[in-house]
């Protein structure tokens, strides 16, 4: 049967932006920049989540599947949209949210996109692809794995999107389809290759080495944007009208523009916490960016979560989690 081993969830750096865009003021020069970046990954993170259901159409076979695999081929880290492992190949799904008409270049390598009369150029997702194959391969290798035949797919999340190339790129419809042809070209994958590769011990060990070895990017937000701690609107955010900052009185916290009290509002701001400032927090760095005075409270807080702490007393250092 299919078996979904990495199942796909919010990119971490959605995740990021949008905790960035909570705590920016609207009228921060880096704003448009950073909304402009989010919906970009936001409309890349529709397209991929798009290809789960013509997957469910799969037969069942001997498919593990992996979503938004990150893994490291000497000294650089490559991701994969979508990996596919049977016993007979593996197959990298690269997908394109793309509207409009696309244009696929193979003099120039470039995907150049036509949209009310406005044309955009991208990198080639044909160079793309194969790149990612050589770094699989590459992996494969290092891991003292069978030779395993690598093949991968550029899929057109947008039914609508109209593909065109030069005439002489005849290949083109082998490597790029569009989403609903998922199954099908799969399936016939599956019968044009006839050989098994991996016993049922290898392909067990591949899909465990391979989940072990995934890497969560990890780089800083504010860096990649030059922002600092200072940028950051601090406080708590009221859920419902999104004012800020709330106030907190006898452990519960109350917004003076819509009357809203919640006790645990706290919880979204320690999260925005979590994505652009740290893993880990003090008492007094939580004090500081719920604007909270007291000392007891912030302790309180911290206690609630049932956090896994280092230290003692004034030293004490909390870990926070919020992979979702």
């Amino acid at each position: 049967m299919k078996l979904i081993v990495k199942r796909r969830k919010v990119p971490l750096t959605i995740r990021k932006l949008r905790a960035l865009t909570r705590r920016l003021s609207p009228n921060h020069p880096k704003i448009p920049i950073i909304i402009n970046d989010l919906k970009k990954r936001e409309a890349g993170y529709k397209g991929e989540c798009s290809i789960d259901f013509p997957l469910g159409f799969l037969e069942p076979k001997s498919y593990f599947i992996f979503h938004d695999l990150r893994l490291q081929d000497q000294s650089r880290f490559f991701q994969l949209d979508t990996l596919l492992i049977s016993k007979k190949y593996a197959l990298i799904i690269e997908v394109k949210n793309i509207a409009g008409a696309i244009y696929f270049d193979p003099h120039f390598n470039q995907l150049i996109r036509t949209i009310e009369g406005k044309e955009t150029a991208f990198p080639d997702p044909i160079i793309q692809v194969s790149r990612q194959e050589t770094q699989l391969t590459n992996w494969f290798l290092k891991n003292g794995f069978p030779s395993l035949p690598i093949l991968s797919l550029i899929v057109i999340s947008n039914p609508q999107t109209i593909i065109r190339t030069a005439p002489e790129n005849l290949e083109l419809h082998y490597k790029v389809i569009h989403r609903d042809a998922l199954p099908s070209r799969i399936n016939l994958m599956e019968h044009s290759i006839t050989d098994s590769i991996l016993g049922e011990k290898d392909l067990k060990k591949i899909v465990r080495i391979l989940k072990k070895y995934h890497i969560e990017a990890a780089s800083s937000i504010l860096e990649r944007y030059n922002l600092n701690e200072e940028d950051l609107i601090k406080g708590v955010i009221c859920e419902n009208c999104k004012g800020f900052p709330l106030i907190r009185r006898h452990g519960t916290w109350l917004c003076n523009q819509c009357q809203l009290s919640s006790k645990t509002a706290h919880i979204q701001a320690l999260r925005d916490y979590f994505y652009l400032i740290g893993t880990t927090i003090t008492n007094r760095q939580l004090r500081d960016f719920l604007n909270i005075s007291s000392a007891s409270s912030a302790t309180r807080i911290l206690q609630s979560l049932k956090l896994t702490s280092k230290g003692a007393n004034k030293g004490r250092v909390y870990s926070l989690n919020f992979d979702e």
